[in-house]
C-alpha cells in the first residue's frame, strides 16, 4: 500500500476498541492501513474525517456500551463519517442503522474492506458478508503498544451454551506457521519486545490448521531479537503437557496463563456445554504449576448462568478458593438471543446475580493481594509501558503484575530488572537495580 505524498491536506482518522485482544490486534491493522493512506491518527474524541469503532458483543453490557460510544463519535466528528465494525456490526447491524449519524456498518470480516466502501459508499451502507477467509492482524507501531498482540487463529467450533461469538466470529480458522513467524519477526524489527499470540481459541490450532501448535511456540521462542512470549487465553482442555515442556524450556516464556474456567460447579459445567470437569481443570492447573511454579493464572468465571442455585455458586467458591488462581475476570451471565442457554429454563434473578458478582470480586482481590504480597523481597524483569500521574513507571513482571517504579529514566518499552519492595494499598512498588 502506497502512502500519499501530498501534504496540503492531512486527512484525520480516530479509532477506538471494545473488547477483547484479538479486536485491540484487529483495530491495530486498521491503524496501519489509514496511517499508509495518509491519515493523522488522532485519538478517540477529537475531530476526525473517519471515526472507526471496533464493537465487542460477548454481553449486553458491551452492547450498551457500543451504542454510547457511536453516539459519542459522532458528536465528537460531526462532519466525519462513522465506521462500525466488528462483532456487535454482525450480529445487530439493523439496531446501529437507527443510531443517527452512522455512515457504514461492517461485520467481522468485512472491516477489512473498509478502504474499499470508504471510497464507494456515499449512503448508509451495510455489510455483514461472513466467510471462511482468515485475515490476519498485528500491533503495529501507529498504535503505540508496549506489548504486541499476535492474532494467529479467528472464529470457534465450540458451540458452549451461553457464547455467541461462533455466530459473529464464524468457524475456526488460522494463519499458516511460517506466515505467522514471519509476522512476528516483522513485530521483533519494529521494535516490540513482547508479542501475545491471540485469538479466539488459539489452542484449536492444529485441529484447525493441521500444523502443530507447539512447533508454532517453539518457532515463535526461537526468533532472534524477541524477549517475551505470552499466550492469551487458552482453553484448559487444549493445554498439553508437549506445550508447556516446550516454553519451559525457555526463559522468553512468560510464566503467566489464562485458562477459562466459568463455572466451579460439574451439572453447570455440563449445562454450559464446556468439554471439562472441575477435577480435569483442576488437574491442568496443576500440570501448569509443575512446570511454572510461580506464575499467575487468569481465569474467566461466569455467575447467574441459568438454574444456578446457591449451591452450584458456593461450588465454584470452593473451586476457586482452592486453586492457585491470581486474577479473576468474573462476568455476570448476559442472555445473548439464539443461543441454547437463552432458551433455557430458570434465568437468575439480577440481584443474585449482583451478589455473587461482589463475593467473585472480593475474592479476587484478596487472592491478587496475597500473590501481589508475596513477591515482595524478590527480584523480577519488568517491561515498563507508561509513566502514571503520579509520576511512576508502570509496568508488568513475567508473571502479570503490575509494578510502579519511581525513575528519572525514560522507560517506556524496555525491559529491567527490579526489586520488588513492598505492597502497599493495593499497588507493587519496586526499585530498579
Amino acid at each position: 500500500m502506497e502512502k500519499y505524498t501530498d501534504t496540503t491536506f492531512t486527512k484525520k482518522a480516530s479509532l477506538h476498541t471494545l473488547g477483547c485482544r484479538l479486536n485491540s490486534a484487529e483495530t491495530a491493522q486498521l491503524t496501519q492501513g489509514f496511517a499508509q493512506r495518509g491519515y493523522e491518527i488522532v485519538p478517540f474524541g477529537e475531530p476526525a474525517d473517519v471515526v472507526v469503532v471496533n464493537t465487542c458483543t460477548v454481553t449486553d453490557q458491551a452492547d450498551s456500551t457500543c451504542r454510547n460510544l457511536i453516539r459519542k463519535a459522532k458528536k465528537s466528528a460531526p462532519e466525519g463519517r462513522v465506521a462500525v465494525v466488528g462483532c456487535y456490526a454482525q450480529m445487530e447491524p439493523e439496531a446501529i442503522s437507527q443510531i443517527e449519524g452512522v455512515d457504514l456498518i461492517l461485520g467481522t470480516n468485512e472491516k477489512y474492506k473498509i478502504f474499499h466502501y470508504l471510497d464507494t459508499e456515499k449512503e448508509l451502507a451495510i455489510h455483514t458478508d461472513l466467510n471462511k477467509s482468515f485475515f490476519g492482524a498485528s500491533t503495529t507501531p501507529e498504535d503505540n503498544h508496549t506489548r504486541a498482540f499476535l492474532k494467529i487463529q479467528d472464529g470457534c467450533n465450540y458451540i458452549c451454551s451461553f457464547c455467541i461469538i461462533p455466530q459473529a466470529r464464524g468457524r475456526s480458522r488460522t494463519i499458516g506457521t511460517s506466515e505467522a513467524v514471519e509476522n512476528a519477526k516483522k513485530l521483533v524489527a519494529n521494535g516490540f519486545k513482547e508479542i501475545v499470540l491471540t485469538g479466539v481459541n488459539i489452542g484449536e490450532y492444529t485441529n484447525t490448521s493441521g500444523e502443530s501448535f507447539e512447533e508454532l511456540v517453539k518457532r515463535l521462542l526461537d526468533i532472534n531479537g524477541l524477549d517475551r512470549l505470552r499466550l492469551s487465553s487458552v482453553e484448559p482442555n487444549t493445554v498439553t503437557q508437549k506445550l508447556l515442556e516446550i516454553l519451559g524450556d525457555s526463559s522468553k516464556a512468560m510464566d503467566h496463563f489464562h485458562l477459562p474456567l466459568q463455572s466451579g460447579s460439574d451439572e453447570i459445567l455440563k449445562f454450559m456445554r464446556r468439554k471439562y470437569t472441575g477435577a480435569e481443570y483442576k488437574e491442568k492447573i496443576s500440570m501448569v504449576k509443575d512446570y511454572f511454579p510461580y506464575c499467575g493464572i487468569g481465569a474467566d468465571i461466569i455467575t447467574g448462568f441459568p438454574g444456578e442455585t446457591d449451591t452450584h455458586f458456593e461450588e465454584t467458591m470452593n473451586l476457586l478458593r482452592d486453586l492457585p488462581i491470581t486474577h479473576f475476570h468474573p462476568f455476570p451471565y448476559s442472555m445473548r438471543k439464539n443461543t441454547l442457554a437463552a432458551k433455557m429454563d430458570c434465568h437468575v434473578h439480577p440481584s443474585f446475580k449482583k451478589l455473587r458478582m461482589q463475593s467473585l470480586i472480593s475474592l479476587g482481590k484478596a487472592k491478587l493481594d496475597c500473590f501481589s504480597e508475596d513477591q515482595v523481597g524478590s527480584i523480577s524483569d519488568v517491561l515498563f509501558e507508561r509513566k502514571n500521574k503520579q509520576g511512576l513507571w508502570e509496568g508488568y513482571t513475567t508473571n502479570y503484575v503490575k509494578v510502579k517504579v519511581e525513575s528519572k529514566l525514560d522507560l517506556k518499552n524496555t525491559i529491567q530488572e527490579v526489586e520488588l519492595s513492598k505492597f502497599e494499598e493495593g499497588s507493587l512498588f519496586g526499585n530498579l537495580i
